[in-house]
């Protein structure tokens, strides 16, 4: 029944246990985006074809999620000699694509309960060139030198499978137990009940999509070590080892993306559902679902298996556009795209920053489009918005292996786009003299991709720096999601799930219709979210001043989050929020509470421009908690233990006492209090650098900070205009609060200093 060919179950373990060790030696970074179910559920996986090691990665990752042995096609000359290499291919269940029981032989192995891996494309497509002119899908044949339709073998197979399983739900019906003993017998199965377990569910086609970035076409070892052996290596062969041995021995992402699962069974037509059982009605065996001579016995087996020829070629088109729609697209997507359209409108330079600008615009349209999947550094706001400051490294890269492919050149800024990118180059050529036509041609098959780059062109020269800040943001709340998805792994659910509050992080941007000159700043504690805030930021909106509640990096997602962030990082929060305000307001004012206020200080000393005053509210430069000079301690004494012993620390973490525990976190990281008592020693020397009028206002009996230290404050500054109120009250939050009239002593400040701004 296996036609001579078997899997070794300790062989296919030896090699996986092979692969797992020489991952580590490879530079591939490989991302498995998938839900268990796709796994558990599939039975035939498809794949594009790019690189030779695809061949072997995905029944590796499959078997490491479930244990489930794969089978798997080869070319058939990899067969050839049957020497030690191809029963080793045969022992780790590869098959040759020429077997002449190929599909009835697929079919034993899901009934089996394996897994089937095949690439439907055939061979590699180097060119990724798989849309033609009129939007249809194929593919090129390097033996005919023409495109050709995708094969339809996975379709062929799901089909003829699913008649079989119709055929012994059939027999069961009809109490036809003989018949089912004999089949199970012939497949090696334990008995029928098993073969009527395994038929009553469904086929399940799962396509997949493997995206490598970035594509490198510099020279490497691997190619001149071959040379060295081989003499004379033929163009082909010199190309594959100079894209693949980049690809797998220098840093590389390789992002495998499962498709939803397709089933026949589901998706069929009422008359093909008719056609299926009909053949399946008199099957004789599995053999016959697959084999010419029975489905052509008789003109009625004739006349349905030409109907549901029409529904094989259906199935196969639709995995492969599902296969190829699940392609990850990454910067150099976008880049070489952006290139492309620039040359096609007839240009023959192009600004770096205009490039840059174009990119990210092109991104902001396809994060709202829930169908595109982005590489995970186009969903980190911190990588992508570099964008904005000159070509981050990913782009840096991009263009440089174009430069070394001759497409391009790059002086003083400009790129000069030369006449090789209008070049056709040959199959096995394209990957190393046009990667930016490889790259354009993977996302062909998104069209939003190209509109998004069309659009970003075309919107760039309208976009006011007002519309700028609308994106940024709009990254700052992506930042809030980014975050959160990075703290959330097993190790974090513990401490996240003990955390009570509800409140909403995320910040937020008030842009009144009648805006005063004067925009507000608003920085939040620690511990807490711009929810803080926010009920005073609703009240200065609604009396006409733009404003901005600022997230500080480490808060409102998981208090893991915040041990991982320096003051340094809470500081450039509040100058990113402080620049998207200013196309909305001539000057700001910063207002912060506790940590809030003393960001606001430490960002008033580095005297940015159009700053027109500040308000530090509880500034927390004394503690009331004596036990805050031990923090420096505690923390050393945690990395110690960390490196040491490669634990979390003595003290990693300690219940935080808050007044408002639906905004606070619950647990304080000694990281982060380490971090502040830093902010509070460079406040310090900084605070006689403030040249903008400081308002403070302090609690007289807070249980937090120490009042003293606003006086401290006070006495530091060196500027005139200076002021320091006392709320009596003995809360700390006397800003969420409202008590002894903060709001009102905030707002009068800042009147005064939007009437300073008046003609």
């Amino acid at each position: 029944m296996n036609g001579g060919i078997e899997l070794d179950p300790q062989t296919y373990e030896w090699c996986v246990r092979l692969f797992e060790h020489a991952q580590k030696l490879l530079k591939v970074d490989i991302t498995f985006h998938h839900q268990r179910d796709q796994i558990v559920e599939g039975d035939v996986f498809l794949f594009n074809h790019f690189a030779r090691a695809e061949s072997f990665i995905p029944q590796y990752l499959i078997y490491r999620e479930t244990g489930t042995l794969c089978r798997s096609v080869a070319a058939a000359e990899l067969f050839k000699g049957n020497d030690r290499f191809a029963r080793m291919l045969r022992d780790v269940g590869a098959v040759p694509n020429d077997h002449p029981e190929l599909l009835k032989l697929l079919a034993v192995d899901i009934l089996r309960g394996r897994k089937v891996v095949i690439f439907p494309e055939g061979g590699m497509v180097k060119d990724r060139q798989v849309v033609d002119g009129n939007g249809e899908y194929g593919v090129y044949s390097r033996s005919a030198n023409a495109r050709r339709k995708h094969h339809s073998g996975a379709a062929r197979l799901a089909t003829g499978l699913q008649i079989f399983k119709q055929a012994i739900a059939r027999r069961l019906a009809r109490g036809r137990m003989a018949d089912l003993e004999r089949w199970a017998d012939e497949l090696g199965l334990p008995s029928a009940e098993v073969l009527v377990a395994n038929a009553a569910r469904p086929v399940t086609i799962v396509p997949a999509n493997i995206t490598f970035h970035p594509l490198r076409v510099s020279d490497n070892f691997l190619r001149r070590g071959a040379e060295l052996v081989l003499k004379e290596l033929s163009p082909r062969a010199a190309e594959e080892l100079v894209v693949e041995g980049n690809l797998f021995f220098k840093a590389t992402d390789m992002d495998i993306r499962l498709g939803d699962p397709i089933r026949p069974a589901e998706i069929w037509s009422w008359w093909e559902r008719a056609l299926a059982a009909w053949l399946a009605r008199d099957l004789p065996g599995l053999d016959a679902a697959f084999r010419r001579e029975h489905l052509a016995g008789s003109w009625p087996r004739r006349l349905a298996n030409r109907g549901l020829a029409a529904s094989v070629a259906s199935l196969r088109d639709r995995y492969m556009r599902d296969i190829y729609r699940a392609v990850t697209v990454n910067v150099s997507h976008l880049a070489a795209r952006a290139v492309l359209e620039a040359l096609e409108a007839g240009r023959g330079t192009l600004p770096l920053d205009t490039l840059c600008r174009v990119v990210y615009l092109a991104l902001k349209t396809l994060q709202r489009d829930a169908e595109i999947h982005l590489h995970r550094g186009l969903g980190d706001p911190e990588r992508y918005r570099r964008l904005l400051n000159g070509p981050p490294e990913d782009l840096r890269e991009f263009l440089a292996a174009a430069a070394d492919a001759g497409l391009i050149t790059l002086t003083e800024g400009t790129l000069e786009l030369r006449e090789k990118l209008r070049h056709e180059h040959g199959f096995d050529a394209v990957r190393l003299e046009n990667p930016l036509e490889v790259y354009a041609n993977e996302i062909e098959p998104l069209p939003a991709v190209g509109a998004a780059v069309r659009a970003a062109w075309q919107a760039l020269p309208a976009v006011r720096p007002a519309d700028w800040a609308r994106h940024a943001f709009d990254d700052e709340q992506r930042m809030l999601s980014h975050d959160r998805r990075q703290f959330s792994a097993a190790k974090h659910h513990e401490l996240n799930a003990s955390e009570t509050a509800t409140a909403d992080p995320a910040p937020f941007l008030f842009t009144p219709e009648a805006p005063r000159p004067l925009g507000v700043v608003l920085v939040h504690g620690f511990l807490a979210t711009p929810a803080e805030v926010r009920p005073f930021g609703e009240k200065l909106a609604q009396a006409g001043y733009p404003v901005i509640g600022v997230r500080l990096k480490g808060h409102g997602t998981s208090p893991w989050d915040l041990r991982e962030r320096s003051w340094r990082d809470w500081l450039a929060s509040v100058a990113a929020g402080a620049e998207i305000l200013r196309p909305f307001a001539e000057r700001i004012c910063v207002v912060g509470f506790s940590t809030g206020g003393a960001l606001a200080l430490a960002y008033a000393a580095e005297q940015p421009p159009g700053l027109a005053g500040v308000v530090s509210i509880c500034p927390p430069l004394k503690f009331r908690n004596r036990n805050m000079r031990f923090v420096p301690l505690v923390h050393g004494a945690n990395r110690f233990v960390a490196w040491v012993a490669q634990l979390e620390g003595v003290m990693p973490f300690r219940p935080a006492e808050t007044e408002h525990p639906l905004i606070n976190y619950q647990h304080m990281p000694v990281r982060g209090l380490y971090e502040l008592t830093r902010m509070v020693g460079h406040l310090r020397k900084t605070l006689p650098a403030i040249r903008c009028p400081v308002s403070i206002v302090q609690s007289s009996g807070d249980p937090v900070v120490d009042p003293a230290g606003a006086e401290e404050v006070r006495a530091a500054l060196t500027v005139a205009d200076k002021t320091l109120h006392w709320v009596e009250a003995r809360r700390h939050g006397i800003l969420y609060e409202d008590i002894g009239a903060t709001h009102a002593l905030v707002m009068e400040f800042l009147a005064r200093r939007a009437a300073a701004l008046s003609p």
